[in-house]
């Protein structure tokens, strides 16, 4: 199967945690990774160690259902599989890969035959509660079968209620197995990038009362929904958005989005709204015009912000503002799939959901949880030398290498209106003349990383009498072992990575050796290194300076 790198690491990542005999763990990728091939390779792998097996494929969404069933018979056309949505029309009950959804199914579980796995599709939207529709399957399920396996895929593993999915009385994960960072996959030109601008024009919800940890919908909606706002947002859109092709803009409730609607038909641009009051064929029918370029901007209220396919969007509007990262993720997670012709996607943050969760690359499962509860924080701050907005804790900023000032005080938006304000945190290179060096040779050493940890120390020897030293992180654990295992296996080695650096030089023979490398700064804290071996394949990798060896 012709998985991506952090795709095989993932599944990898999971089947070590088993042989461990973990509890149920999480696979977090980003928006655009590839979710849907990843379940058909972890479904086909599984089939493949034990054909009697039974696997049930569950998610919220027939769009989900459909696209997930269909990436499993793309990838194998013979698969065992059927679906059992009411939405869809089918219940496929007998089969031996189930995808369903989970308001079909929860209760019908006697129904069915026992499954071996369960695979849960957006995972974050599981509550906690373990009487709700989810909890009630999983617990039919065990019952039936003890040792039933779990795992969840989503891109935000964590909720804006009670945290983290992994964490807290009453959780369904032990722990996070794998995670793919936005920003690495950017670099790796796996995602689109993403770029955006100040607003002149913001929303303002000070004194809007929240539930639940966000915003009362009511309260919010009667804030932000005001003619004046709405068409001063809407012409500044329009100014962004030409040539554009495929926007989107979040709103805060259906009148909001009816609003933002017309305003946007009144500049002259198509424009269609999608609500949970759409009725489904009426969702089909628009979605369907705006993929194909027919319509040029969707509004929505709630239903975009997960399982929304269109990789041709490549401008976000955020006017919806919202205390949960989750949502925030999400929505700007539209924009990051690539398509034909798409060299970045613009995000036009109007609600400050950059400055309130940082950065969308930056953003962790442990950040998210320390947003609940602390209204008006934070979390990222205009650099006063070129008005991008940067991480809240960034002693620089990478774009124009400007030292902050100690007290930031309030963010000066009119100050900055023009200038580009990064929703990544470390800017994009800009790609000049290739400057590939050309590489005599490579040398290994042995480098005490943290704690007990051994991390392999590699010397590229350069045809000019320089030289490059990188730390590969052999010997760590969590994603800096996951990079170093992508690392390891791109450069020709064995499935089974070494752990240490005496074990990996001595099979360092399994390794190609790069005929040349590019380096690039990435800023002052990270530099990308492009690989290109004997054969023209080229390898991107995106490391911190402070894991190069001294």
């Amino acid at each position: 199967m012709d998985l991506r790198p952090y795709q095989r690491a993932s599944l990898d990542a999971l089947y070590a945690s088993w042989a461990r005999q973990e509890g149920p763990g999480l696979i977090v990728l980003p928006t655009g990774a590839g979710k849907s091939l990843v379940i058909a390779a972890l479904v086909r792998e599984m089939l493949d160690r034990a054909p009697r097996h039974r696997i049930v494929v569950v998610t919220h969404s027939r769009e989900l259902i459909a696209q997930n069933h269909r990436e499993l018979l793309a990838l194998w056309p013979a698969a065992p599989a059927g679906i059992y949505s009411a939405g869809l029309g089918r219940r496929d009950a007998g089969a031996q890969v189930l995808f369903c959804g989970i308001q079909s199914i929860w209760n019908r579980t006697r129904d069915l035959d026992a499954f071996d796995l369960v695979v849960v599709d957006e995972a974050h939207l599981i509550p906690r509660d373990a009487e709700t529709r989810y909890g009630r399957f999983l617990a039919a399920l065990r019952a039936e079968r003890p040792d039933l396996r779990v795992v969840g895929l989503t891109a935000t593993p964590y909720r804006l209620d009670s945290g983290r999915l992994d964490e807290g009385p009453g959780r369904l994960f032990e722990a996070i197995v794998y995670e793919a960072n936005v920003g690495d996959l950017i670099h790796q030109g796996y995602l689109a990038p993403l770029i955006s601008k100040a607003t002149a024009t913001t929303l303002d919800v000070t004194g809007v009362p929240r539930r639940g940890g966000d915003y009362i919908p009511s309260a919010l909606e009667a804030a932000v929904n005001q003619d004046w706002i709405t068409r001063a947002a809407v012409e500044e859109m329009v100014g962004y958005g030409q040539g554009r092709r495929a926007w989107l803009a979040f709103c805060a409730g259906v009148a909001h989005a009816t609003a933002v609607r017309d305003a946007i038909r009144a500049e002259g641009h198509t424009c269609e709204t999608l609500s949970g009051e759409t009725p489904k064929r009426a969702r089909d029918r628009i979605v369907r015009a705006f993929r194909e370029g027919r319509i040029r901007c969707l509004t929505s209220v709630g239903v975009l912000a997960t399982g929304f396919n269109v990789p041709e969007v490549d401008l976000v509007a955020l006017l919806r503002p919202t205390q949960s990262t989750g949502l925030y993720v999400q929505q700007v997670g539209r924009a990051l799939r690539r398509a034909p012709d798409k060299a970045d996607a613009l995000i036009l943050d109007y609600a400050g959901l950059v400055r309130m969760h940082g950065p969308v690359d930056i953003v962790t499962a442990r950040s998210a949880a320390a947003i609940r509860g602390r209204e008006g924080e934070i979390r990222a701050k205009p650099c006063p030398g070129c008005g991008a907005l940067i991480a809240l804790n960034a002693s620089t900023c990478e774009a124009c290498w400007v030292e902050p000032e100690a007290d930031m005080g309030d963010p000066s938006h009119e100050a900055s209106a023009d200038d580009a304000h990064p929703i990544l945190s470390r800017p994009m290179p800009v790609r000049a003349e290739s400057a590939w060096q050309a590489v005599a040779g490579w040398t290994f050493a042995s480098r005490a990383g943290s704690g007990s940890a051994e991390d392999l120390a590699v010397t590229f020897h350069l045809r000019d009498g320089r030289h490059h030293r990188i730390v590969v992180g052999l010997g760590q654990v969590g994603y800096p072992r996951e990079k170093a295992v992508q690392w390891w296996r791109q450069l020709g080695g064995d499935r089974d990575v070494p752990i240490t650096a005496v074990e990996a030089m001595a099979v360092q023979d399994q390794l190609t050796c790069p005929a040349a490398i590019d380096v690039r700064a990435q800023g002052r804290l990270t530099e990308t290194i492009r690989y290109r071996f004997p054969d023209g394949r080229i390898f991107a990798d995106t490391r911190r300076l402070d894991d190069r060896a001294a």
